[in-house]
């Protein structure tokens, strides 16, 4: 027993010691720990062995003790109970893993399309990724999304063939999914070495190198210069492959060509390969690709390896933060509630540091806010510390206002001198684009005019997190009465947690309605309301998020002549609608401008203004065939009259009801949301899948062979597709898979869109 407790103040001393060394406020030595940090996240689709490479990760780096296994519900980052128990991701987890002298700062991400939230946020704070790819399957329809969502924040990423021990993995079809459907220049660095028909190492393609890992956990491998004389074909097949290396490198690394034709040689250092493999992904002109089976506990440590060799450092990325200088900047990129600390803020750190107790000023929000406790996190376990340097992730309590996606400086001041300096890089040609983010760029495509510097630098600077369209609603009930309060508390914390929740109340029926990315996602938010807040909710039956849009135009005059509570309210208001097919959220209300409608309207308070805003947006959430939101709509305001002593609530209450006179008048139809689905079923069992999925007014759009496999990419309606998951596994036998993302929202055929209105009111 006394050995046991030794062991566990030891394990827990080792811990605190390099925390503290990690995340020492001492400046003098600042930039040479950032050069050794690296901020990266793994991604990957679901089930190809995300958490189980981050737990070979702490082990071999010496931060845990023994290895847990996802199958087993005991895995590090997978610390939810909800997790554990269906053995997948739901939530990010932040771990510190020492390696080689330097740290790896990692972001275990969610594989399942119903947390891409999660996959988002973490990926506007990283500077590196590594994607995962199943080596039976090569790129899979969540590798495509992740991939995408990387592009847009300009994240270099490196790709990690796991599984490499199935018998149906090949490094050469994962290669060529890669560059099919990545539209990406792979750079292979590894092969496999099989000894009868067993995975026992790796081939090093830069250092012609044989690594073998020996019996037990993996933490012995050697390593062997191959030779002609003693390996004969595995020698030939890998200088082949240096070769198309080098000759891959060369045809888009200057640096590299100059030195082959100054050498007049293809025989290159392995420095000089590794410095150019290195320039090439964080340019993001190739992307590296490494071999391993995570739970054959090979190829690991080489993957790390990679990290610390390819991936950038802090001071290598996110050029738009450089304009706050030595000064604090931070983004927020999670929010959690725990039960003993409070609310907790993870902050990905640039520039300056963080202390304990200090006052942050948040750019987007335009407030200053008090921070209290201030922690560094290994996913669920909470160290508290003085200070946090740039570079790092911090995790900050108290914080009551900051979001997902807001980002923090010391002071007012601060963020106005970045503004500045940044206002003055974005002047120079081409720098506007560079500094681009996904959110960004979407409100600028929504501006009639090209911003200023002053105006962009803003934009840029105050904009958060993009948030996905929800596609499934339903309704959720306390157990009594009793209960409301305290439902509604946590569903704020909850939507705080996770902004793709979305949670509205419905004033005909008085029930709150929850809006999500999917079953699961739905499915999970009771189970934790249930266990982490003792509310034994109800959720009502699931609805599809069906959206309105207009036949034609609509115009009307709603007039308002009576008395309320002892007062006069008095009001004339007239107002049309029309279709306008991707219309921005700032330009749905647009006011008329010809000369009379002009001099009436030039009268409107911008408090009445206000008032209008909101009643648009209120009768923007109801249309008149189902009461689903309508979309791809503009309001034109054409005369505004308001007695003396009008209240605002009288305006926005009948803005909204005139407009829902309008949307009558202009009658709609109903959009359903059409996801992207993959089927990967067996050849022995497609025609029945295929069979049925033309039951179900599914567009196929490409049927390809993978090994024994057909997979099947089609574009099917979300009602078809509730609880498919049972039925693809009754008709084949248990050994199909599917996946499916949202793609967009499409027009209904009559017949089918008065189903769905039966489906939805009963008749």
């Amino acid at each position: 027993m006394k050995k046991l407790y030794f062991l566990s103040n030891y394990r827990n001393f080792f811990k605190n010691a390099w925390a503290a060394r990690c995340y020492s406020n001492s400046t003098k030595n600042n930039v040479n720990e950032m050069e050794n940090i690296r901020n990266i996240g793994i991604l990957a689709h679901i089930d190809a062995g995300k958490t189980t490479t981050t737990e070979r990760m702490l082990f071999y780096s010496g931060t845990i003790r023994s290895m847990g296994e996802v199958h087993h519900g005991n895995t590090v980052t997978d610390y939810m109970e909800q997790e554990r128990q269906r053995g997948i991701t739901i939530t990010s987890a932040a771990v510190t893993i020492p390696w080689r002298g330097g740290q790896i700062n990692l972001i275990d991400t969610p594989g399942h399309i119903d947390f891409t939230m999660e996959v988002e946020q973490s990926l506007a704070v990283l500077d590196g990724a590594v994607i995962v790819l199943d080596g039976s399957a090569g790129v899979e329809a969540q590798t495509l999304t992740v991939w995408r969502q990387a592009i847009g924040y300009r994240v270099p990423r490196i790709l990690y063939l796991n599984k490499m021990d199935r018998n149906d993995a090949f490094v050469e079809a994962c290669v060529n999914s890669v560059t099919e459907k990545l539209q990406a220049t792979p750079l292979l660095l590894h092969h496999t070495v099989r000894h009868e028909g067993r995975l026992i190492g790796l081939i090093d393609l830069i250092n012609l190198e044989e690594i073998i890992w020996t019996q037990g956990r993996g933490q012995k491998f050697t390593r062997r210069k191959l030779t002609e004389k003693d390996d004969g074909h595995k020698w030939e097949a890998a200088v082949t492959d240096h070769r198309q290396l080098v000759d891959t490198l060369s045809s888009i690394d200057d640096e590299i060509a100059e030195t082959i034709i100054n050498n007049e040689s293809l025989e290159l250092s392995a420095r000089d390969i590794d410095n150019a493999v290195r320039r090439s992904t964080i340019k993001m002109k190739a992307f590296p690709i490494l071999c391993g089976s995570s739970y054959k506990n090979i190829g690991v440590q080489t993957l790390m390896d990679g990290v610390m060799s390819y991936l950038p450092s802090p001071l290598e990325g996110h050029e738009l933060y450089k304009c706050f200088g030595e000064e604090l900047a931070g983004r927020a990129f999670k929010v959690i509630h725990d039960d003993q600390r409070g609310v907790l803020t993870f902050v990905r750190l640039y520039s300056g540091e963080m202390k304990k107790a200090q006052k942050i000023y948040n750019l987007g929000q335009d407030r200053s806010e008090q921070t209290g406790a201030l922690y560094v996190a290994l996913a669920d376990e909470y160290r508290p510390v003085e200070s946090v340097a740039a570079g790092n992730i911090a995790v900050v309590g108290s914080l009551k206002a900051t979001m997902t996606g807001d980002l923090v400086t010391s002071t007012q001041a601060a963020a106005n001198r970045a503004r500045g300096r940044l206002a003055t890089l974005l002047r120079l040609p081409g720098r506007a684009e560079e500094l681009m983010l996904p959110s960004a760029r979407q409100r600028l495509q929504a501006l009639d005019s090209e911003p200023e510097p002053e105006e962009l630098a803003e934009i840029l600077l105050g904009i958060g997190t993009t948030v996905p369209e929800p596609v499934f609603l339903c309704s959720i009930e306390p157990p009594s009465a009793m209960h409301q309060a305290a439902l509604e508390t946590a569903l704020e914390q909850l939507q705080r947690e996770d902004p793709s929740l979305r949670v509205n109340a419905d004033d005909e029926s008085g029930q709150i309605v929850l809006a999500g990315m999917g079953e699961l996602h739905l499915e999970i938010i009771k189970e934790r309301i249930i266990r982490e807040y003792k509310i034994d909710v109800e959720l009502g039956p699931l609805q599809i998020a069906y959206r309105e849009a207009l036949v034609s135009s609509g115009k009307n005059t709603l007039t308002v002549d009576r008395k309320i509570g002892g007062a006069r309210q008095q009001l004339k208001v007239t107002m049309s609608a029309r279709t306008v097919k991707g219309v921005a959220q700032d330009k749905i209300l647009r006011l008329d401008k010809t000369v009379e409608s002009a001099s009436n309207l030039a009268h409107l308070h911008p408090r009445q203004l206000q008032a209008v805003r909101q009643g648009v947006a209120a009768a923007l959430l109801h249309g008149p065939k189902l009461g689903c939101p309508v979309v791809d709509v503009q309001v034109t305001l054409h005369w505004f009259e308001s007695g003396r002593g009008t209240s605002d609530s009288v305006v926005t209450a009948s803005v909204a009801q005139c407009l829902r006179k309008v949307f009558e008048e202009a009658d709609s139809i109903l959009l359903e949301p059409v996801m992207s689905l993959e089927v990967v079923c067996p050849e022995t069992h497609s025609q029945r899948v295929l069979a049925d999925l033309s039951r179900r007014r599914v567009e196929v759009q490409h049927i390809q062979l993978r090994q024994h496999n057909k997979v099947i990419e089609c574009i099917a309606p979300l009602s078809e597709v509730v609880g498919y998951s049972s039925t693809l596994r009754s008709l084949s036998s248990g050994l199909a898979t599917f996946s499916m993302q949202f793609h967009s929202h499409r027009q209904m055929a009559p017949q089918h869109e008065q189903l769905a209105v039966k489906n939805v009111t009963g008749f």
